[in-house]
């Protein structure tokens, strides 16, 4: 009788020890923070790096609201290593995924996988392309500027420096992302409203030895250039190194967007003209913000824009 009582005591508290792991567990599961993956483009770039340094700083502040993954490609057109992190994301079954992608298109259907695994998926810095995204069914939220809008106002701060029939070239970002495309528009409106000739318009596909490479035959084949526009700021500083090289640096204006501190030094010094800020410290971070909020209210998905702001030598004094 003794052993059968035992038993019974042995079994009563190996139940009562179960149970009370269980409803840890169950309480832990409840009380989890969220776990949030930042998947960025290129590392390389001063622009995302200072993106995912200010998510970094901003987790920090926060870290007993949610937990952290930063991944990004090795550079910008690498779509199917971006494409893996995402699956690999889903495979680690992270709450949200906020996304830069490096291509308008081809990231769709993987962040569709991520959504139907039950994801948050919040899309920043490039947008997503809007048939692609119908023809997916799905709905996307973009957190992020209004790049046409930004480009514009650089281009209408150059135009004031240049008179109507004045040659100037574009150099674009990689074509398959849709701020590559809104940032050459925007170039645009401004160069046609103040009657300035477009001479050229070619992809450097947002690198500076790319750009280089570019502007190092546009302006061989247009002695008469006034100016060129670059989609990024890597590229203006491709396009600078160029001219410098051709002895041209004094006479072709040079502008930029993303306002990254090399740029900065160089607008200070007069050696280019301006450049956008769109707050690659905050973008990030406005993504994440949102993408908490989508998993604490449970929100329908819908856009934000974001500030840009004009930045000139003036405005960094």
């Amino acid at each position: 009788m003794r052993n059968g009582k035992n038993l019974v005591v042995h079994t009563f508290i190996l139940g009562v020890a179960f149970i009370c792991v269980l409803s840890a567990g169950c309480k832990q599961r409840e009380t989890a923070k969220p776990k949030v993956a930042l998947v960025m483009k290129s590392l390389a770039n001063e622009f995302f790096k200072t993106m995912a340094e200010g998510a970094r700083t901003h987790q920090a502040e926060h870290a007993d609201e949610y937990e952290l993954a930063v991944v990004g490609i090795k550079n910008e057109l690498d779509v199917a290593q971006q494409i893996q992190f995402v699956e690999l994301m889903i495979a680690q079954r992270v709450n949200a995924i906020v996304i830069a992608p490096a291509d308008s298109k081809a990231l769709v259907p993987v962040c569709k996988r991520a959504m139907d695994a039950g994801i948050i998926v919040v899309n920043i810095d490039n947008k997503f392309d809007q048939t692609v995204l119908a023809d997916k069914g799905v709905k996307i939220p973009f957190v992020g500027p209004d790049n046409r809008k930004g480009a514009r106002l650089a281009g209408e701060y150059l135009a004031k420096k240049l008179k109507p029939g004045d040659d100037v070239a574009i150099i674009e970002g990689a074509p398959n992302t849709f701020n590559g495309i809104q940032r050459r528009l925007g170039f645009e409106d401004a160069m046609k409203a103040a009657g300035i000739d477009i001479v050229t318009s070619q992809s450097g596909y947002w690198e500076m030895e790319k750009a280089n490479q570019v502007v190092s035959g546009v302006i061989i084949e247009h002695p008469q250039l006034k100016a060129v526009l670059c989609s990024n700021d890597s590229m203006a500083l491709g396009a600078l190194a160029a001219l410098k090289a051709a002895g041209r640096a004094n006479d072709v204006l040079v502008v930029g967007f993303d306002n990254i501190s090399a740029v900065q030094k160089l607008l200070k010094a007069g050696e280019i003209v301006c450049t956008i800020d769109q707050h690659a410290d905050k973008l990030a971070i406005y993504g994440i913000e949102y993408a908490l909020e989508m998993l604490k209210n449970k929100s329908l998905p819908a856009d934000r824009e974001t500030p840009v702001d004009l930045i000139t030598a003036e405005t960094l004094r």
